[in-house]
């Protein structure tokens, strides 16, 4: 099946030829090093209804990139659509999933014929994603139980949900994917497997980014830094030092008296403005 995509990162968007990059020669038949052993993979499913009380996933969709952790690039990628094996699961049209309805996995292989290709990325390698641990792993054990075949088995996992958690903290809202982008600028999640990772290798980059820089700041510019929320966690904990922001500024002021916030306005306008209020209190008495 040829399925087409479009790229997350600044590149002509390929055509895949039997889901498989046409640059490359495939992940199942690269022979690479140790040091190139990371996945980062994604998968799309149905989403089951609450009302029927059904909790069974379907994977409709398989995205991976192996990604070098020496210069963290992708140097391979593969994905593709996949029929369920109750299409009536799909809806008809998916305002969350682009492109992924019932039609549009209706002609894509089943999850059987293309295993022994996802065994062969997945297999032996160190696992990468967001929110893996909990969710993509458990699906990818679910299928190959489905077709009654033992599931590949990594030789490690990076959770980049477990590990901005612990280290990045909450600045960015609820760490979802699609908020850290946001948070990043770095666009809208499109809930498509290759477009999910490369977003996923990209935020990784900018919040380590983040974190080295701040590992050299002084403790009280961080305190300084404008929040939105309240107990947010700004430098990582393996540092050994929390600061915690608050969200009003009278504890921020108050707890941190060196900070000096730059006035929006300049002090002459300032004591003008401080006159008025006075006079105005004069009137109203």
């Amino acid at each position: 099946m040829g399925l087409a995509y479009a790229p997350y990162l600044h590149k002509r968007a390929p055509t895949l030829s039997s889901s498989i990059n046409s640059q490359s020669k495939g992940l199942e038949t690269q022979s690479w090093g140790s040091e190139m052993e990371i996945v980062f993979f994604d998968i799309e499913t149905t989403v089951p209804a609450r009302s029927s009380g059904e909790r069974r996933f379907w994977v409709l969709e398989f995205g991976a990139i192996l990604v070098c952790p020496r210069k963290l690039v992708e140097v391979d990628s593969f994905a593709t659509l996949i029929r369920p094996g109750d299409i009536s699961a799909v809806p008809l049209s998916s305002p969350r999933c682009e492109g992924i309805t019932a039609d549009a996995v209706a002609s894509a292989p089943t999850f059987e014929e293309v295993a022994d290709r996802i065994f062969s990325i997945l297999n032996g390698r160190v696992w990468a994603g967001h929110n893996i641990q909990r969710f993509d792993s458990a699906r990818i054990r679910e299928a190959f139980a489905d077709i009654g075949r033992s599931p590949p088995e990594p030789v490690g996992m990076i959770d980049s949900l477990n590990i901005l958690n612990r280290r990045f903290g909450r600045r960015a809202g609820d760490l979802k994917m699609a908020t850290l982008a946001a948070y990043f600028d770095l666009g809208r999640q499109k809930h498509r497997s290759l477009d999910d990772v490369r977003m996923n290798l990209e935020v990784i980059k900018h919040c380590a980014t983040v974190l080295l820089l701040e590992s050299s700041l002084p403790d009280h510019l961080l305190a300084c830094r404008a929040s939105g929320s309240s107990g947010i966690v700004t430098r990582s904990k393996a540092n050994g030092t929390l600061c915690q922001e608050d969200s009003t500024r009278k504890s921020l002021s108050t707890s941190f008296p060196d900070c000096q916030r730059v006035a929006p306005y300049a002090k002459p306008k300032l004591r003008k403005m401080k006159e008025r209020g006075r006079s105005s209190l004069v009137i109203c008495q």
